[in-house]
């Protein structure tokens, strides 16, 4: 969950405390947010970077203390694309205007995401190169603070799913178009992050399965996708929905996005990470227990309960450790981490 509270990408006390209070509440994976490879990919000006080699220093703390209360240390690599340059959600949204700090975004047309949104420039091949470039640098860069997992965000309308979208990409060079051409920037984007990254640690990839809306993407192609993804050396699929283009309506409901993680996991032979709505303990150990996901990730409701891992746990007759600071508040005959 992006927290739009950094100053120029650096990561800051509210990151270490945010990031770091997940770990203490027993999650087995700790991802930050989606963090921008490139100043222009932000979402907003206060969104997180990996852009510079000195965004590494205050990331590394943040792994560090992750890493020290037994979690995995996960992080979105993302670029906004059109999506760019907006202000945070609890503002009155919108551009971002030049004087105020923003910025002209990239996109694969020059069509912007909606009114209000700024209008991009339409990507060249050297731009795009540039984009397979600084998701590399930026990969290794997660390396040096120490991450353990790297995902590499195509969802939610951000500019590897505006590539994956017919419903976006409208190009006829050979970044659009059909099928392959559609699929190329993502793939040549998690070629570039799994070449720098080590065999022994994953790569996952978000993708938004569906756009709601018929001529989109669909489940189908993110199956497809997927057979391609893990040839590439990426271990786990993310599978989320939505977010290309705006006025679609969502059948909300808890679990509605599992059906997408247990067919892709079905049909292209690869792990899946379930979200969306999974708010209860048994919910989520049906999920996984029933073969329809590997992992189930969870956002907003660890915002609203930092140690639901912990009660979860409880609740299915499971032990965790706690922290040894917080022992006098756990069940009798909790272990210590």
């Amino acid at each position: 969950m992006c927290q739009y509270s950094s100053q120029d990408g650096f990561a800051t006390d509210w990151h270490l405390v945010h990031l770091g209070g997940r770990a203490v509440g027993g999650a087995a994976a700790v991802f930050a947010e989606a963090t921008a490879v490139s100043a222009e990919g932000r979402i907003s000006p206060q969104d997180l970077g990996i852009y510079d080699d000195r965004h590494v220093e205050g990331l590394a703390r943040i792994v560090r203390f992750v890493k020290g209360q037994g979690a995995a240390a996960g992080i979105q690599l993302a670029h906004a694309g059109r999506k760019a340059s907006t202000r945070p959600p609890w503002t009155a949204g919108g551009a971002v205007s030049p004087a105020a700090g923003g910025w002209e975004p990239l996109g694969p047309t020059a069509a912007p995401f909606a009114d209000g949104y700024p209008v991009p420039r339409a990507s060249t091949a050297a731009d795009l190169d540039g984009v397979v470039a600084s998701f590399r640098a930026a990969a290794l860069r997660a390396l040096a603070a120490g991450f353990d997992i790297a995902e590499i965000h195509a969802a939610h309308g951000y500019l590897l799913h505006e590539f994956l979208s017919p419903l976006v990409n409208t190009r006829s060079d050979e970044h659009g178009g059909s099928y392959d051409g559609r699929v190329r920037l993502c793939l040549r984007v998690v070629d570039a992050v799994r070449s720098v990254w080590p065999e022994r640690l994953p790569v996952f990839v978000r993708l938004s399965c569906t756009d709601w809306r018929d001529g989109g993407w669909d489940v189908e192609q993110s199956v497809e996708l997927a057979r391609r993804l893990r040839g590439l050396g990426v271990d786990l699929i993310d599978c989320s929905s939505g977010g290309a283009v705006p006025d679609v309506t969502i059948p909300l409901a808890p679990g509605y996005q599992v059906p997408f993680a247990e067919r892709i996991r079905r049909e292209a032979g690869i792990a899946t990470g379930a979200v969306g709505l999974i708010t209860d303990a048994a919910q989520a150990e049906a999920i996984v227990a029933g073969g329809q996901a590997d992992c189930v990730l969870l956002a907003r409701e660890l915002l609203r309960d930092p140690s639901w891992p912990l009660h979860a746990a409880q609740a299915l007759g499971a032990v965790l450790p706690w922290p040894q600071q917080y022992l006098r508040a756990a069940p009798p005959g909790t272990p210590a981490r």
